[in-house]
């Protein structure tokens, strides 16, 4: 018996969905904003993708945003400034669509509400890029986007509050286009939500990390 006590813990807890392995975000108070400097180049709303992985002990989720409206400021092909704005509103999820339409309307309608995103009250959610800088990974850090080149500072503004991330990216700025990808993880409830974020809760634990992806387009 006291072997397989042990034995279940593990199996148990391997079945737990964790979140997806991302790179590291780290995220602190807001950093001021400054104008960008150069050339303006204007998002791509339908060819760019906001994504997102949230996680549960029984599963996971997927889903994705789409963009309202963005600008980048390049200067000798670094990125110097700009801000992407989120309809919040758009939110769609993607793994209920063909097998439970009825539970995916149910989903989406849940995180809308005032448990997690209120998007109503804040109907926009808006990044404002605070900084650019070569990517340099120390020696202990386990790089999961082999190509990432920078690392993009913000300001990510979701229920009215404002934390700034900062998280590695791939970004190339060739033939007036930019193109610019990331995958990391945040915690849910440093923007104030926290449904069923108590660890303590077991089977009605709802992961406090979720995980981010996006792909951005922008032409000069």
């Amino acid at each position: 018996m006291r072997y397989i006590i042990p034995l279940l813990l593990i199996v148990l807890l391997s079945a737990c969905e964790q979140a997806p392995k991302a790179d590291k975000a780290t995220i602190t108070e807001a950093h001021p904003v400054k104008e960008g400097e150069g050339n303006t180049y204007v998002v791509d709303t339908v060819a760019s993708k906001l994504q997102w992985i949230g996680t549960k002990p029984t599963g996971k989720h997927t889903g994705h945003f789409r963009l309202q409206e963005g600008k980048l400021y390049v200067k000798d092909k670094v990125i110097t400034g700009g801000n992407i704005i989120i309809r919040m509103n758009s939110l769609q999820n993607a793994d209920l669509a063909k097998t439970d339409p009825v539970l995916q309307r149910k989903f989406e309608t849940e995180l809308k509400g005032p448990l997690f995103f209120e998007v109503e009250k804040f109907p926009q959610a808006t990044f404002e890029i605070t900084g650019v800088k070569d990517f340099k990974p120390s020696v202990s850090d386990e790089v999961v986007m082999k190509d990432a080149n920078y690392t993009i500072q913000g300001n990510l503004t979701i229920k009215n509050i404002t934390k700034n991330i900062s998280f590695p990216a791939s970004i190339k700025v060739e033939n007036g286009i930019i193109s610019a990808s990331a995958n990391f993880n945040i915690d849910r409830t440093l923007w104030g939500m926290n449904y069923r974020a108590d660890k303590s809760l077991q089977d009605k634990l709802i992961n406090s990390l979720v995980n981010i992806s996006f792909v951005i387009s922008a032409k000069r």
